[in-house]
């Protein structure tokens, strides 16, 4: 009876279902003398498991010491606020409107051909609306001759 218990604990033990009293009856059984031959596999397993949790580590670690960074942090804090009131302040107080001679120039000349096109533009539509009068005169002779 008590190898059936064991097959049952044991399958529950690879599933990850098994309490920490049942874990502990599996290793006092795997530790005794009398273990059934269909549960022989699992002596290399549970014998590794005591051996590693009997092991310590006898060297020494040392941490290096850490450095106050807190003042650090402060500085960069001042200069990009710093960094960020120079910016804002030179787009704010520079002039934008202040152009050089060839940009005037260049603006001037897009003005006038600005105007020079829409001039154009009035004198076509004013012949596009002759044209209508024309298409009237046609569309009402084409009735008389049919």
């Amino acid at each position: 009876m008590e190898s059936v218990n064991i097959t049952q604990l044991l399958e529950s033990y690879f599933e990850g279902e098994t309490t920490l009293a049942q874990e502990k009856e599996l290793r006092a059984y795997f530790a005794s003398d009398t273990i059934a031959s269909e549960h022989e596999c699992y002596i290399p397993l549970f014998k590794g498991v005591q051996v590693a949790k009997e092991e310590t580590m006898v060297k020494s670690i040392t941490f290096p010491k850490q450095e106050n960074k807190t003042s650090s942090r402060w500085w960069l804090g001042i200069a990009a606020s710093a960094v960020i009131v120079l910016a804002v302040s030179s787009y704010v107080y520079n002039d934008t409107n202040a152009l050089t001679q060839e940009e005037q120039e260049a603006v001037m000349a897009f003005n006038q051909s600005k105007e020079a096109l829409l001039l154009l533009s009035k004198s076509l539509n004013k012949g596009a609306e002759e044209l209508d009068y024309l298409n009237e005169f046609t569309n009402t002779t084409n009735k008389y001759f049919k």
